[in-house]
């Protein structure tokens, strides 16, 4: 009776040990982090409108532009509140880009390439320049903030649009002193 008991215990332990190295293997076989992953990439995006990815990539253009333009400013204006508005769109667009570009990231929209600053003969030319740029940009801004889908790019646009609009008052205070 003894070697019976033993027997079954035996072949007992070993269907339990083939049980679970067979559940084992499925559960291995099935990484579920990996497949929760690549549905929310592609759930990612599928949700951005290409309306939306073209905003995105027209935005960030134009900041870096205006980055750039603004570099130029501070360096090469002769008038000292074109220079501190040229030190504005610098801060103001290099803060609204690292916004824009981790929604870029986040929603894997490709981030245009930098391209050199414009050129202008004098400080009237550059603030001329900044009037319809930023005219430009905040009928785009207010446009994306109504009708855009996706929240975190409407969002986005909303509140760029205050500063576009900040600073279109401004360039426009400036021009009118530098006729």
């Amino acid at each position: 009776m003894k070697n019976k008991f033993s027997i079954n215990i035996r072949f007992v332990a070993a269907i339990i040990a083939v049980a679970c190295i067979g559940l084992s293997e499925k559960a291995f076989a099935q990484d579920p982090k990996s497949k929760s992953d690549s549905t929310s990439n592609k759930a990612k995006e599928s949700k951005l409108s290409s309306a939306d990815k073209a905003f995105i990539k027209d935005a960030a253009k134009g900041g870096m532009m205006e980055v750039a333009m603004g570099r130029v400013a501070e360096k090469n204006a002769t008038n000292s509140e074109v220079k501190n508005f040229g030190a504005r769109m610098v801060r103001d667009h290099s803060k609204a880009n690292e916004n824009l570009k981790a929604i870029a990231k986040e929603e894997n929209v490709e981030w245009p390439a930098e391209k050199e600053a414009g050129k202008w003969k004098s400080d009237k030319d550059y603030m001329d320049a900044m009037v319809k740029d930023h005219e430009k940009d905040l009928a785009e801004f207010e446009k994306e903030a109504k009708n855009g889908s996706d929240p975190d790019v409407k969002s986005f646009a909303d509140k760029t649009a205050k500063t576009v609009r900040e600073h279109l008052e401004m360039a426009k205070e400036i021009v009118a002193k530098l006729k």
